[in-house]
């Protein structure tokens, strides 16, 4: 196998999503971490300069999403993949479930927006990066499926709108976060305790990722480019 042209590109926005996952990729060749940064318009431009690059055998769209469906709980990894992609029975196996994901331009704050959004859309969860990163992989014919981990269930809030944190090109502005929550001691121990529980998801979504892209590669690679 060249490594080069035969690998799994797995993209995340941030890293705190990604590192429990890089530390298990971190001396497997075939295995390629992207950070595209959060929101469509980076996850875009990042996915389409790497697949100039280098093309992969097949792409993962990774990380958090809100939950929508009260099905779902925190920690549950859901998936969505075009028809035909090869690896669902793995997905499948690694204990992830199908889901319908919609991609916002918005973090989903409240549980009021997220019920909003279960009404409007129909959808299982929402996150913000995955519909322009399998757009582009259609677009080129790379297989190409999201596989993401609950990480607020939707009857939960966030402990505070992180929307309000963010800038033009979606960067949070940890000081003027970090000011509030100095400001305001619940908010403190909230945004520590979200801390805790994203790095345990974190962890389950590697976990799945690591059953996904181990096993018997490349004997089973996902359904031919068009």
């Amino acid at each position: 196998m060249n490594v080069l042209l035969e690998h799994v590109l797995v993209c995340f926005a941030l890293r705190e999503e990604a590192r429990p996952f890089e530390e298990w990729a971190g001396h497997r060749p075939h295995l390629r971490v992207l950070l595209t940064g959060m929101g469509a318009v980076k996850a875009h431009r990042a996915v389409q300069a790497a697949l100039s690059a280098v093309p992969p055998a097949v792409v993962l769209s990774c990380g958090f999403a809100g939950g929508l469906d009260p099905a779902l709980a925190r920690g549950d990894v859901v998936f969505a993949a075009d028809p035909g992609f090869g690896w669902r029975d793995r997905l499948l196996a690694a204990g992830a479930k199908p889901a319908r994901f919609h991609c916002a331009e918005r973090i989903a704050a409240t549980a009021a927006e997220k019920r909003q959004l279960r009404e409007s859309t129909g959808a299982d969860a929402v996150e913000m990066e995955s519909a322009a990163i399998a757009a582009e992989c259609r677009r080129r014919g790379v297989p190409c499926a999201t596989v993401r981990v609950i990480s607020d269930a939707a009857g939960e809030d966030l402990p505070v709108d992180f929307n309000r944190f963010l800038g033009p090109d979606h960067r949070l502005a940890l000081l003027r976060l970090l000011g509030a929550a100095l400001r305001q001691p619940g908010l403190l121990r909230a945004l520590l305790e979200l801390r805790r529980t994203t790095r345990e998801v974190a962890q389950r979504l590697a976990a799945v990722l690591a059953a996904v892209t181990a096993a018997d590669w490349p004997s089973a690679p996902p359904s031919p480019r068009s």
